[in-house]
């Protein structure tokens, strides 16, 4: 709020400068200063949303450069370091459509059934109950930032037990990123530190709580998106800027005045009267702002807007449709192949990572797990409606136990009323094979 304060007070001395020596009054942003004009040199106005253009190009560019130098760093053969790299993509994270399509597809791996099944694939639900907890859910959304990030190192919490008694971590956590030297297997203590320095986290008094996950050249996705994101920030502010110019009303003030103290109350006044821009002006200056084309601005800020979003679509689902909207049923399809891959993909990442290290460390701290894997349920889900048909169609012609529909409903269920079949009755030796029952969903 003080680096505020001077800043205006050192823009009011500039303004009363050049009033005195009679040049324009200038629009102070956050981009430059641009000057407000009278009769005489009104073009000046019109060239806003080009001069706000070249702004946002030189901005992209320093930041393009920035990118490039963290890049180059990140990669290093002698001294690899990530933590310029990270912070880039720690404002690229923060993308909102970026977001949206990391969230989608990540959802779809979180929204699937899962399973723990013995050598011979028969599961065991009373050991899945070992999953279902809040720290398995942390655990798989960090291992599931890995594709955007390159390279996850996790920790495993304290042994504890759950509500029913049940043996439990209290929890898991990533280590800093920026702390972690994945070529070299280190974890380093302060930032300044070299890697030479650090804690190698392969030795084993390390390896028990420690699941590494992404290969540790890996720079992930997010290298990518870095490069649509940057510019699309730089058009959004200078969108902005564009808008406080041309989408509200100038209020203007006039003063024949030369006293610094009444200009001052003057802008005071004028700056409390609303969020609208304003300018105190000499009396007999004509200030006027021509008004671009609307179509100008559409061209410059919102399509180049849209192309970020549907490249940064690409990069991350694989497509556009999904998230976008789409033109016709077989292109839909399409897409949603695509998207159904990726997710496949990030789904067999988790399942490799439960059963090739979290399961080892677990059956090391005490789960009984040995023998057992974590498996994907690709059974049918049915729909409540379909289950009920299911149901009725399957006890109208087979003999089902009622301990079935006991345990599912928590009803009593007594012997079985005989009645007659929808499908009328079915004699001994015309029962269907159950192999047809298939057919019937097909």
């Amino acid at each position: 709020m003080a680096r505020l304060n001077i800043d205006r007070a050192k823009d009011r001395v500039e303004d009363a400068f050049r009033a005195l020596l009679g040049k324009p009054q200038l629009w102070h942003t956050k981009f430059q200063d641009i000057e407000l004009v009278g009769k005489n040199n009104r073009r000046q106005v019109e060239s806003i949303l080009a001069k706000l253009q070249r702004t946002t190009e030189a901005l992209t560019k320093g930041d393009i450069q920035k990118w490039r130098r963290a890049w180059q760093l990140a990669i290093s053969i002698e001294s690899p370091n990530r933590q310029a790299l990270y912070d880039i993509y720690r404002d690229t994270e923060i993308d909102a459509h970026l977001s949206g399509c990391i969230d989608q597809r990540r959802g779809f791996v979180m929204a699937r059934s899962f399973k723990i099944e013995d050598k011979n694939g028969t599961p065991n639900s009373s050991l899945k109950h070992i999953l279902q907890q809040e720290w398995f859910d942390e655990f798989c959304r960090l291992v599931l930032t890995t594709p955007y990030w390159g390279h996850s190192l996790i920790e495993l919490g304290d042994l504890g037990t759950d509500g029913d008694g049940c043996l439990s971590y209290n929890g898991v956590q990533l280590i800093d990123r920026k702390y972690v030297i994945p070529e070299h297997h280190r974890v380093i203590t302060d930032l300044g530190q070299d890697w030479t320095t650090g804690i190698d986290y392969h030795e084993p008094q390390w390896q028990g709580n420690l699941i590494e996950v992404g290969r540790p050249d890996d720079l992930g996705l997010f290298l990518k998106a870095s490069l649509h994101c940057i510019p699309k920030k730089n058009v959004l502010a200078a969108w902005d800027v564009f808008s406080e110019i041309f989408g509200m009303p100038l209020r203007t003030a006039t003063t024949s005045s030369r006293d610094q103290k009444e200009i001052d109350r003057i802008s005071d006044m004028m700056e409390r009267m609303g969020m609208a821009g304003y300018a105190v002006l000499p009396t007999g200056t004509d200030l006027q702002i021509v008004e671009s084309a609307k179509s100008d601005a559409y061209n410059v800020y919102d399509k180049r807007v849209d192309r970020a979003n549907s490249e940064i679509s690409k990069l991350i689902i694989g497509q556009t449709m999904t998230i976008e909207d789409g033109s016709s049923l077989s292109q839909s399809q399409t897409h949603l192949k695509v998207f159904e891959n990726l997710v496949e993909s990030d789904a067999k990442l988790l399942a490799n990572t439960v059963n090739n290290q979290l399961f080892p460390r677990m059956i090391q701290h005490g789960f009984p797990l040995q023998g057992y894997h974590f498996a994907w349920d690709e059974s049918v889900n049915y729909t409540p409606e379909q289950q009920m048909e299911y149901e009725k169609m399957i006890s109208d012609r087979y003999e089902v136990d009622g301990k079935y529909f006991a345990d599912k409903y928590n009803i009593p269920v007594g012997n079985r009323i005989q009645q007659p079949s929808l499908f009328g009755s079915v004699s001994e030796d015309k029962k269907e094979d159950p192999k047809e029952l298939k057919n019937f969903f097909d």
